[in-house]
């Protein structure tokens, strides 16, 4: 059932997008040519397939743990160091953005 243009004025009002006449024509017919594209799609058979609501699924957690194995990929921190304008100990010193509450760094 293809889109009117009762239909598509109804989605631009909603999107809050102001479409002339003739914008409002070209508009119909693109989104009836996109919804065309989708009817390969629609053919296919998902009987007892479950909804996703997320592209993976179950998965809630997609980060890992935040450990350091200095014997594999940790920089040493004389080099990490190094090429810095400024540094303090252990950290990297750099102007302050949200004020002068620091000072220059």
């Amino acid at each position: 059932m293809p889109l009117s243009k009762e239909d598509v004025r109804g989605i631009a009002d909603y999107a809050r997008i102001a479409l002339t006449d003739a914008e409002l024509e070209e508009m119909t017919a693109y989104m009836n040519d996109a919804v065309a594209m989708l009817e390969p799609i629609r053919q296919l058979d998902t009987e007892g397939v479950e909804p996703t609501y997320h592209p993976i699924g179950d998965l809630s957690n997609v980060m890992s743990d935040d450990v350091v194995d200095d014997s594999v990929r940790a920089l040493p921190l004389d080099v990490a160091l190094q090429n810095a304008s400024s540094s303090e100990g252990r950290f990297f010193r750099v102007p302050s953005i949200l004020g002068d509450e620091g000072g220059d760094f």
